[in-house]
Parts: structure tokens; sequence; C-alpha cells
């Protein structure tokens, strides 16, 4: 009789590749497997294997995805194959059939059924986690941890990943916490990537031919001669400013720099070279959603046509029937019209700020083979099933939230694994476009580089601390943190710090020898030489790093100074800038936007036009006095800079001789305590004081560092466990926990608290227990609720309002309460809370209200939140998330029924179409 794995594989329409041969052959013998493989080699056979084997042998088997769209993908691919009855979805807003026998989920919906205890786990014997390398994810990878140490230990758990350099490390850790778990690690692309430079209209190869990593000597060539051409034309005088350029696009040597002179091709272009080369469908990443936008409007403005008359009919039906359900009104507000001309032209942006309705239809028309161009953000490369031909990168940095960063080797490997489509392709192709300044060395390095660490972002909360303490008690609780994947890279960095220790102790002991030897030679000796010298040594440093602190708080507090003046400057003052000699004029002819952002808009008296900035300024400017800005002033402040110039003119007398812009520093009470303590000291009147110092300054430097490597190894092993510690500490004071014979247990807030999985639990918790909601209506609930889930992307204008009095007062309450328990954080060394956000409020409560969707989306703006209707969406599910956790948490009858009708309310329109 066939195995389970050999009927298995009669199905498949490829025969298996090794690697899945053998991980499928690890389960049929009831162990765990990590597959580590790139993007688009077909990991996902193993996890179906485990669905197979499960329902063939009476068991169950979940299975978890990163994201929601990628749940309800794997969903409708699993009931093709099993059937409507066997497979069932949850989603944390969508249930289907949750208690069949293969459930789809988020893993963070493993996580909450694994601390509730559900009967939904009977029987479960496989879970396999799909995109497990999104363990290191900053905001959500604890979830994974959680969910892999709170499993039964009979359950095997068969983790997908992509190629991570540290897997015999991560699998190590799974064979500790989960007993035999096989690591399969494959780097074998079923279709081949070829690797491409896109250089003017031309696509060069960006390896030689028949090697992973020697970059194209020829393309390195050709881009060196454009450059070479360029610096002789600016050098000979051939190149010219355009019509109305600015003289600071320039260099200083008067000549254009060559990021100024390089026209990139538009998108259109692009892609019209692209289908020359044979090489649609592409994905082109674009790493911002304004910017997938803008390339879509550029492709319109354009002749571009990418499909037949009869492909553009076809599209439009499947468009209308997509958005069939969405009331006419709301299309409007979507562009729907722009919309699905694209689409029937063939192109279409893909991101997150984009209804789900309208990516579901991007999707299918992409699978399909009708749309053949899509501009995406790179969340596209996690896992949904849109392969391409070929990858466009136009960049290879991206804005993290902080700043502009290269691309890692990981990021670059996830989204070039979108080209190239088993069963259809025999090549994919990753495509970068070339600008100035782009070294092909160094993308050939960052292409040929196919693996990237995976790190722990485990760490205890308040959610998870009550939950294990309630599940499983304080002993095993705290030998389970001991047991995460964190801790375990922790203890394994320790080597290195006992290395480190060891070398420490080498220096300590030469400098030392060294010091004895010098200070033999002392005249008159010394009774305690070393002992002088190391104290002497200490203060001298001491006083270092005191001097350097007060000139660090200096310049802080004159930055908060000058960040003072800029924000608190109105229309018409007129301020005196620093400088050593005659400070320039200027008035304000555009307040600061916000206290965040401080930078007013001037007119200096030699009629520049700009915003001042903080990093200008040494000291803060001076206002002087005040005018009238001319209404043509205020309107066109550069354009009209002359005018404003003139009217400075009458300000000469108020200004001040100078403001100098280097503040002399005064010595502080501890720098001039140290300063006598040094000067009272033996060891300053030695002879030839330096060269003892010199050689103490080692010895005392190492001792110090021993020290440190001493404390943290011996904290290192302890750090999670400590934190955990910590969190029970605020616990208990706030009596969600308490002691019962001195063992912590929870205590029936507690019991609500478990129930709360929100980055801003403990605030919840907190606001229900002291019934700041409970005079509410289901809107204002709802409104009052969103600033515990809502952030703001980006600082924007307009200032958060309420609907009324009462969801006025309970906002302020919210504030006040997170002020309070950020107090109550900062004294037990904890990380502080997210801050509540109201830029959400006003908007989810006019639509909780009834309001059409465009009139809230202007509310959010209104607010100082500029959403997109995607965002909307999103942000209105989020709430209704934590207003199902309020309706099971809530003390009253009366907030519990508020928070139903909030969630049904909600729940209209395109908030309940797709998910």
């Amino acid at each position: 009789m066939a195995t389970h794995l050999e009927q298995f594989q009669a199905r498949q329409s490829f025969p298996l590749d090794p690697f899945q041969f053998r991980a499928c052959e690890a389960i049929e013998d009831d162990r765990g497997v990590l597959v580590c493989a790139p993007t688009g080699a077909g990991k996902t056979i193993v996890g179906e294997f485990a669905v197979y084997l499960a329902l063939a042998r009476g068991t169950k088997c979940f299975y978890t995805t990163p994201i929601k769209a990628l749940s309800n993908q794997k969903f409708h691919d699993l009931v093709e194959v099993h059937g409507e009855e066997n497979v069932g979805l949850l989603t944390g807003d969508v249930s289907i059939n949750h208690d069949a026998d293969v459930v789809v989920m988020t893993t963070e919906v493993l996580r909450n059924m694994l601390y509730a205890q559900s009967s939904t786990l009977d029987r479960l014997s496989h879970v396999v986690m799909d995109e497990i390398h999104f363990l290191a994810d900053r905001s959500r990878g604890a979830v994974w941890e959680e969910a892999i140490l709170n499993l039964d230990e009979h359950v095997r758990v068969i983790g997908l990943s992509a190629t991570v350099s540290n897997s015999e490390e991560f699998g190590r850790w799974l064979n500790t916490v989960r007993g035999d778990t096989e690591v399969i690690v494959d780097e074998h692309r079923p279709i081949p990537l070829r690797q491409w430079m896109m250089v003017g209209r031309r696509v060069h190869p960006l390896f030689e031919e028949g090697t992973p990593s020697d970059v194209n000597e020829r393309l390195v060539s050709h881009i060196q001669r454009i450059e070479g051409d360029d610096l002789k034309r600016a050098s000979s005088g051939g190149f010219r400013a355009r019509s109305g350029a600015k003289a600071q696009h320039s260099s200083r040597s008067g000549a254009p720099r060559r990021q100024d002179r390089y026209r990139p091709l538009g998108r259109p272009e692009v892609l019209d070279i692209l289908q020359e080369q044979d090489m649609l469908p592409a994905i082109t990443f674009i790493f911002s959603r304004a910017g997938c936008d803008a390339a879509l409007h550029q492709c319109l403005r354009s002749h571009l046509v990418l499909t037949s008359e009869e492909e553009a009919k076809l599209i439009g039906e499947i468009v209308d029937e997509g958005v069939a359900e969405i009331p006419e009104a709301d299309l409007k507000v979507l562009g729907f019209r722009q919309w699905k001309a694209a689409l029937q032209r063939g192109f279409a942006a893909h991101h997150a700020g984009m209804l789900p309705a309208f990516r579901h239809v991007v999707e299918a028309l992409f699978v399909q083979g009708l749309v053949r161009a899509v501009f995406a953000t790179e969340t596209l490369a996690l896992g949904i099933n849109m392969p391409a031909r070929t990858v466009v990168l136009e960049k290879l940095v991206k804005y993290d939230g902080e700043g502009h960063v290269d691309l890692t080797p990981g990021q670059y490997t996830q989204l070039t694994g979108r080209a190239g489509r088993r069963g259809i392709d025999t090549i994919g192709n990753a495509v970068v476009l070339w600008s100035p300044a782009m070294d092909p060395r160094q993308v050939a390095g960052l292409a040929s580089t196919r693996t990237y660490p995976l790190n722990s972002t485990f760490a205890p909360g308040y959610n998870m601390s009550v939950n294990l303490l309630k599940s499983i008690g304080f002993d095993a609780a705290h030998r389970l943190i001991d047991m995460s994947f964190a801790q375990f890279q922790a203890d394994g960095s320790v080597v290195g710090e006992v290395r480190a220790l060891e070398q420490a102790k080498q220096l300590q002991a030469q400098g030392r020898d060294t010091l004895l030897a010098l200070v033999e030679r002392l005249s008159p000796p010394s009774q305690q030489p070393l002992e002088d010298l190391v104290e002497y040594v200490e203060i001298r440093q001491r006083l270092s790093a005191e001097e350097k602190r007060a000139h660090r708080q200096a310049k802080e507090d004159r930055t908060l100074e000058v960040r003072k003046v800029l924000a608190s400057v109105q229309l018409g003052d007129v301020l005196a800038l620093p400088a050593k000699r005659r400070p320039p004029l200027a008035v304000v002819v555009q307040p600061a936007k916000s206290q965040k952002d401080p930078r007013p808009l001037v007119v200096v008296e030699d009629g520049w036009a700009g915003r001042l900035d903080l990093g200008q300024f040494a000291v803060p400017p001076v206002v002087v006095g005040q005018m009238r800005v001319p209404r043509p002033v205020v309107a066109k402040p550069k354009k009209h800079a002359q005018m404003a110039a003139k009217a400075l003119a009458k300000f000469q007398s108020q200004r001040p001789k100078s403001l100098k812009l280097t503040p002399r520093h005064r010595p502080n009470a501890a720098q001039k305590r140290l300063r006598e303590q040094m000067k009272a000291h033996p060891v300053h009147h030695w002879a030839d004081r330096e060269t003892f110092v010199r050689e103490a300054d080692t010895y005392a430097t190492a001792t110090k560092k021993i020290k440190a490597l001493d404390a943290a190894i011996a904290g290192a092993t302890d750090s999670l466990g400590q934190q955990f510690d910590r969190i029970l500490g605020l616990l208990t004071y706030l009596d969600y926990v308490e002691l019962d014979q001195g063992e912590p247990q929870v205590s029936d807030e507690g019991e609500r608290l478990a129930k709360i999985h929100s980055e801003s639990d403990l605030l919840v918790a907190q606001c229900l227990k002291r019934g700041i909601w409970n005079e509410l209506d289901p809107a204002e609930l709802a409104g009052v609720v969103s600033m515990c889930t809502f952030e703001t992307r980006r600082e924007t204008r307009g200032e958060p309002e309420a609907a009324t009095e009462a969801m006025a007062l309970a906002m302020n309450n919210t504030v006040r309460l997170w002020e309070e328990l950020s107090v109550d954080e900062r004294a037990h060394k904890l990380p502080i809370s997210k801050e509540p956000d109201p830029g959400f409020a006003l908007a989810l409560h006019q639509w909780t209200s009834g309001a059409p969707l465009g009139y809230c989306i202007q509310a959010a703006a209104a607010s100082g939140a500029e959403l997109s209707p995607g965002d909307f969406v999103r942000q209105a599910r989020q709430v209704v998330d934590l207003l199902e956790q309020v309706r099971k948490t809530a003390y009253t009858n009366d907030v519990q029924r508020c928070a139903r009708q909030a969630i049904d309310a909600i729940r209209r329109g395109v908030v309940a179409i797709g998910a």
C-alpha cells in the first residue's frame, strides 16, 4: 500500500524537489522541520503535505501566516484542494468554519487560542508557520515565539523560512524547545534569477556570464564612460542650465552636479523597454505609497497600453464584478474610473493604502496575466502569490521610519524573489535602474549575498506576562522565558564577552607589570604608588567625562532655547539672526507648522527667503520688533522677498551689535570640585607625571572594562527574566497581580487584562477599570478607543477634535491615564507604553454615526491624519478588533452593549467588504 507521501506526490503536477521530499519524509516520520529556501523555491509544498497528512490521519492542522492577505489567499488555495467543509479561516475580523480540521489563521490568532486554552486546539497535530523568519519583526515578532513555546509538546511545528545565515542556530533552538526538528536548507531556485542593470535605454547583465558574483566589467566601463563624458562637457561649458534653474543646483565650482544633469527614464519608457525585451509581466518596487500612485498617474498620462481590446473588455467585467458591493458614492471618492482605466490599459498600483477590494482585483488580474505591470510597495514581497517574470528596483534605499537606509541583502533577496513563475517562465529577471552615484560593484555585492541573520525580538509584555502566570505559574513562566530564542541568542553572545574579558585581564596584567617597574624609580618612593596612580587617573577620567557631559548638556539646552524661539515666533516678528558681527535682520512671513517641526519661513534683509532650521544656530535668534507683512509677501514670499526686505530697513536701530555663534562654556560645580581634587592629589606633583599617567590610563581602562564585562556576563542570562519580574512588580502595584503567601497570582482584573491583545493592553485595561469610557454612546466609544490603535504615519496640519463634550472628556482622561501609567513604567524601569493618538477619533465617530466615506476621510485630514481609503478601512478594522476585546472585558453591561453596537455600526460599506 502506498504511503501518504507517495499518495501526495502522485497528486502534484511537478515532481517533488529533493529538499521538498526530505522535509515531507521528516513530517511523515513525526518530526518537526525548518525549511529555509529562496522565495519561489516551493517551500509551501511542505506545508501543504502537513495539511494532507493531518486530514489523512484524522487529526488537525493549523496553517499560520504573518498577514491577513496571505491567510485569505492560502485559505482559497486549500479550499480548492480539500473542499469548503474541511478548511476554515480565522483572521481576527473574519471567521469561516472555525471548527474545520484545517484552519488558516494569522499567528496572533493562534497565540490568543493558546492563552485562552481553546477547545479548537483538541486533536491538533501540526502547525505550519509560513514566513517564520517574521520572528525577527520588531513589532510583531514575539508572537511567533509565544506560539512556538506554548504549543503542546506533541504538536509538530513546520517552519517555512527565507534563507537565513543562522539557520543552524535557529534549528538548534527549535530542537531544544520542540524536540526532534530537522533543518533543511536549499539555496537552489527552480527558476534561475538573472540580474540586470538598466543604463539609459540599454539593459546590461550585472554579472559576467557564467559567474554568480563577478561584476560585468563592460557594464562598469560603460558607466565610467558616461560619467567621464559628463565631466568633460561640464569642464568645457557644454551644459546649460534649464530655464529658471536655481543656483543651489550647481556645485561650488559652478558646474552642474552629475545627479542634477541625469534625467531618469519615465516609467512608461521603462515598461516599453521591458516589453521589447520580453520581460513583462513586471513588478516595480517603489518604497512609498505616494510613489506608486505617482507612477500609475505617469503611465495614465502617457500613451502606454499593454492590453488588447478583448483583454480590456474582460478586465472591465472582472473589475465591475469585484466592486459590485461598493456604493456608487464611495466609488467616486475612491477614484474608481481612473483606477479602472489604468487596469484596462494593463497597469496598476498595489499598496496597503488601497481599499482591500481594489487590491484583490489587482492581484486576481495580475495572476491571470491581464495586468502586466504593477507598481508596489515592499508589502507585496511578504509571500502573496503574485510572481512576475521581472522585478524592477528603481532605488536601493528606503525610508525605515527614521531615515533613508540602504536595502539589506535580505530585503533585496525577498523583493527579487518574486521574479520567475514556475511552470511559465524559464528564468526570472531582477532589473536595477542605474542612477549617478550607484556603483555596480556594490549592487553586485548586494545581489550575490543570499542570506541574512534571523535575530529574535522576543520580550515579555503585560498581556504575555499575565497569561503565562495564569496558565503555567510563576516558576514555569520564568523557565519558559529562559527558553526563548532571544535568551538562546543572548546566552550565545556571552561566549564573545568571555573572550573579551580574558583579553582585558591580559591587558590589565601587562599594565600592572609596566607600572610596577616605573614606580620603583620614584624619588622619594611612594608607600602605595599603584593605588595612588589609579586613583589620580580615575579623577582625571571623571573630570573629562563631566566636561563632555556638561558640553553636551549645554548644547542640548541651547537647542531647546532655539526650538522654543523658532516655535513661538508669529507672523510679522522681526528677528536678529546670530552672527559674529552685525546680525542680519529677518521677518517671519509664515510661523512654524508645529512644535515638532519648528521651521518658520522668513525673509532676510538681503532678499533671501526660506525656512530657518534648528541646525543653523548655536544660540537663539532674538525678537527685536514686530511689523505688518504685506499680503503679497504672505501669499508668495519668494516672489515678493524684496518688498519685505525694504520694510526691514526701519528696524536698523534695534539691531544688536553681535550675537556670537559660539557661546562661552563655564565650568560647573562638579568640574570645579574634580579639578581641585586633581590638583591636591600627590601624584599631580610627581616629576614626569604624564609618563606614569599614560601607563596608568591603560591599566585603569582595562580594569573598568573588566568590571563592565563581569556585569554583562552576570546579567546576560537573566535579562528577560528580570524584565518579567519588573512587569509583575508594576502589575502587582496596579492590582492585576496579587501575592498569595508570597507567590504571584493573577487577580480578577488580571483575568481581564489577559484577554486584551493590543499594543496598548495595560492602558485599555486601566481605562476600563477606572470607568472613564462608561458614559459614552457607541460612536463616542469607537472614537475614543481608536486612540489606542491609531498611529499617525507622518506629521500633518490639523488639530484633533472630539464630536461631543462627553467624548472630549473621555479623550482627555485617556491621555491623563497614559501620563500616570508612563510615570509608573519609568519608576519600574519598563518601556513606556504607546502614547494615545487622537488623529482618527473624529473620523471614526462620524463613520460609526453613519457619515459617508468621503466626509470621514476629510474629518481625519482636519484632525491631522491624512488617510487613504485603504488606511481608513484598515484602521477601522483594528478598532473593531479592540472593541471586540472591550466587549468581552468591560465591567458594565452598558459598555459591553455600546461596544457591540459600535462594532455593528462600523462594519458597513467598504469596511465590511473583502478582508
